[in-house]
């Protein structure tokens, strides 16, 4: 089944991203959106992948890659001076802020 938009898609699409498309430019988006679905991404669909092993990098298929992974260790090395030495203001481990509310 072809993947195709409507136009309620494209508005909630817009809506969602905050953007403000007149009519022309929602039909524009829509003709974009559709044919990039009928270009590009229904014709990947259509490859058979069964029994392909998903790649961690695309040159594995070339030679053995290692993945780069560090040891997962968690640490919180001085955050709060850290993050206050840049402060324009700072007191008793707190950012010193300008009222905005009255």
């Amino acid at each position: 089944m072809p993947m195709t938009l409507q136009a309620s898609d494209i508005e909630r699409i817009a809506s969602l991203a905050r953007l403000r498309l007149d009519a022309p430019e929602q039909a524009a988006m829509l003709d974009q959106i559709n044919a990039f679905f009928t270009e590009v991404v229904e014709p990947m669909r259509a490859v058979d992948t069964r029994g392909v092993e998903p790649l961690a990098h695309p040159l594995a298929v070339l030679r053995e890659m290692p993945l780069r992974l560090r040891d997962d260790v968690a640490h919180q090395p001085h955050l709060r001076e850290d993050a206050l030495a840049n402060a324009p203001a700072a007191q008793q481990g707190m950012f010193i802020v300008p009222r905005v509310v009255e």
